[in-house]
């Protein structure tokens, strides 16, 4: 049954008074995931300020050949995040960089007068210049998508979620739905684009979606150390308030391909990288002195996001992701905090192609026949503010575009 909005108070109310009600021990748990990420905050401060990144880092070749071992899969689970270097070549995605830039102009995307309305996310923010493009059909994030490296940088990342148990399987982690998402073009000065740390799957959908519920099954049970991030179970059954600022895929990671160099001062990204958090910010909203119809600031069809008023033991850990350059990627947890720094404070734009993992299940290929349309018509991706630039470009992406996997990807055709 969706969540009724209207009544969403006393929803609320409701649910945190189930919760408890089956968790007597809610505050002495949150006492203790409270100390838990007090500790990892503290070494990710201390790693931090030795110049250490706390992200792992991998190159593609490795992965591509099968030789990541036990210790470094472990870092990702506990951090959930992860950087994969050279998934293409620097050449390539500078080109790419290139072409994006030429597409967007000759095609008079400046000129464009979009609602300003329609986007929940990223079209409030005022700037003579967009950073976020509604950008979904060019060629360069086409052929992106649907290379084979990606291919296999997806299939090793959803190889660490439990995909499936007792004969079941939640998702396939060797197919893949293409998720098609926008680019980012930051030019330098820029201090429209800041993003406070959230996360994107969902917001009082966590708490209030029975099937999200039995995602975090053992946090509520009051076993929140049994509770697996990479559980893939029930994930794909969750149901989201529908909203430009929500994806309604399942998505077992975010991230984003560099088309350019970045330092931590370029305006880029943040995380929290601590995986466990969620159950934080979970517990938070049932502690007495939250007001009964709240959830510590959870709005429906919003990102969920984490403020210094209820959160600040979170925020204590949030760090800059490592360097990157142009071909390298980065991917974490959908349950991850992130964040977007404020100021792009570098010399040179700060370009990026938003492309994360959405591995084949009912709920992803159910999304693939709306997009499929969205795509044979240059029309805005369907999770996304209905601006349609792309209707009548020159140079959009066709059917004939598409490789074999890219059409398998893209619901095109059978796997």
């Amino acid at each position: 049954m969706p969540i009724d909005t209207e009544r969403l108070a006393e929803t609320i109310a409701a649910t945190k008074r189930l919760l408890r009600a089956q968790f007597p021990a809610y505050t002495e748990a949150f006492a203790e995931v409270s100390e838990h990420i007090r500790s990892e905050a503290e070494d990710i401060q201390a790693r931090s300020a030795c110049g250490e990144s706390v992200i792992p880092e991998l190159n593609y070749v490795a992965v591509a050949g099968g030789r990541v071992g036990p210790a470094e899969t472990r870092e990702i689970r506990r951090r959930g995040a992860v950087v994969i270097r050279q998934v293409f070549p620097r050449e390539q995605a500078e080109a790419w960089n290139q072409e994006l830039g030429e597409y967007i102009t000759s095609n008079g995307y400046y000129e464009a007068k979009a609602d300003p309305t329609l986007d929940q996310y990223f079209s409030m923010l005022s700037s003579a210049r967009p950073q976020i493009f509604g950008i979904y059909w060019s060629r360069p994030q086409v052929m992106a998508r649907q290379a084979e490296s990606l291919a296999a940088t997806r299939a090793f990342l959803n190889g660490l979620w439990i995909s499936g148990r007792d004969g079941e399987e939640y998702f396939d982690p060797r197919r893949e739905c293409t998720y098609a998402d926008r680019i980012r073009r930051r030019e330098p000065g820029d201090a429209t684009l800041g993003l406070s740390p959230h996360m994107d799957a969902g917001s009082v959908e966590r708490w209030l979606d029975p099937a999200y519920r039995q995602v975090y099954r053992r946090v509520f049970a009051g076993d929140w150390r049994a509770y697996d991030p990479f559980d893939g179970a029930y994930r794909t059954a969750v149901k989201e308030i529908p909203s430009p600022a929500v994806c309604s895929m399942f998505r077992t990671y975010q991230g984003w391909t560099a088309l350019t160099p970045q330092d931590p001062n370029d305006g880029t990204l943040q995380v929290v990288p601590i995986t466990v958090g969620v159950v934080y910010m979970l517990l938070r909203a049932l502690q007495d002195d939250v007001p009964e119809e709240a959830l510590c600031g959870a709005q429906p069809g919003r990102a969920l996001s984490a403020t210094a008023e209820w959160h600040s033991a979170l925020l204590a850990a949030l760090t800059n992701i490592p360097p990157m350059e142009p071909g390298d990627t980065i991917w974490w947890h959908p349950d991850l905090l992130h964040a977007v720094k404020d100021r792009h404070a570098g010399a040179g734009y700060s370009n990026v192609m938003y492309i994360g993992a959405a591995p084949y299940c009912p709920k992803n290929a159910n999304y693939l026949e709306r997009q499929k349309s969205a795509f044979l018509k240059g029309r805005s991706a369907p999770d996304f503010a209905p601006e349609n630039y792309e209707v009548g470009y020159r140079g959009r992406t066709t059917l004939a575009d598409l490789t074999e996997l890219g059409k398998r990807q893209m619901g095109f055709a059978p796997w």
